[in-house]
């Protein structure tokens, strides 16, 4: 027989007054800001933006060697696993200005920019920071990169992102693969990500995990041929109204997005192929870059929609616009 001594008896009186305590739930406000200081997160992609991570390209741009040239017009080493697309190698003094520019865009809007600013070496697509977190509800998805190159980036930015505070609820593991330009918001109950060749069906399984425990549906829409991302085709730009790319998406999705409620402004043939790839940082208010047809514009404006435009080329030439670019880490309901 064993008896209960004193001081168990006493410590077992304590664990009785302080007991555990599930509610209020991790993502709540009262919690977060308890616990984080902060709301952290997003359960949308157009209420208005707080804080964003960035990266300001620099030297890891340096392993992109003009000298290897591939037979499909880029530069490339297999083996090493970097390449860069176009005829010219990266013009690193324009793109900077044209980050800086952006940058600009962002804290005119009154945005938080959070940077990384020590990349890891030779991961010479770190300026995409879209790819390597998805914010949802509380916190922040850490993702695992699909190609060589990128894998990598997750460090740098999971440091960054516990400096600055952030909860990171997940991080891809196992043989899951996925990447932030291949997921969106449609509404705070529905996301959407796009499968392909960066996004397995384990990534959008662990992705899901999260997503259920916040009551939130996953739609998968499977992306055609070798296109990498749905922020190539979609974004939602306020709560009823989208740009998208009606000939790279499924039917169904189409219909998808009508049900909902939700109008489709289709892209011109003449626009500029990364329009859609622009941020909204406001429902009806987006930073795109230069080049989109007047067709587009009209129609934004008709919707209401209001447009900042920055020069982006130069770092779109290294495969990325300005959506790509940005990873949206706090935003208001919409």
């Amino acid at each position: 027989m064993t008896t209960m001594t004193e001081n168990e008896w006493r410590y077992n009186q304590l664990i009785k007054l302080f007991p555990s305590a599930p509610e209020p739930a991790f993502e709540t406000a009262a919690e977060q800001r308890a616990v984080w200081g902060r709301e952290w997160g997003c359960r949308n992609d157009t209420g208005r933006l707080r804080s964003v991570l960035v990266h300001r390209p620099g030297n890891e741009l340096a392993v992109v060697d003009t000298a290897r040239r591939l037979e499909i017009g880029a530069f490339g080493d297999v083996e090493a696993g970097w390449y860069w697309r176009g005829n010219t190698g990266p013009d690193l003094a324009a793109m900077q200005a044209q980050h800086d520019a952006l940058v600009a865009a962002l804290m005119g809007e009154g945005v938080e920019v959070i940077c990384i600013d020590r990349p890891a070496e030779g991961r010479m697509k770190t300026v995409y920071t879209r790819d390597v977190a998805i914010a949802v509800d509380g916190g922040v998805i850490v993702t695992r990169m699909g190609p060589r190159i990128r894998r990598g980036e997750e460090l740098p930015a999971t440091r960054t992102l516990a400096a600055a505070g952030c909860p990171i609820l997940r991080t891809l593991t196992g043989t899951a693969i996925a990447e932030g330009g291949s997921f969106a918001w449609i509404d705070d109950r529905t996301a959407v990500i796009g499968m392909s060749s960066r996004v397995n069906e384990e990534g959008a399984r662990q992705i899901e995990e999260v997503l259920r425990t916040q009551g939130v549906s996953l739609l998968r829409v499977e992306l055609t041929g070798y296109r990498l991302h749905i922020d190539g085709t979609f974004l939602m730009v306020a709560p009823d109204l989208a740009l998208l790319n009606p000939a790279i998406v499924p039917f169904w999705f189409l219909e998808e997005l009508k049900a909902r409620g939700i109008h489709a402004i289709e892209v011109h043939h003449s626009d500029n192929p990364w329009i859609i790839n622009s941020l909204a940082v406001a429902p009806g208010r987006l930073i795109m870059a230069e080049g989109a047809s007047d067709h587009t514009m009209e129609a934004l404006h008709r919707h209401g929609v209001s447009v900042i435009t920055v020069p982006y080329d130069q770092v779109c030439s290294g495969g990325g616009g300005i959506h790509c670019s940005t990873a949206p880490l706090i935003r208001d309901a919409a």
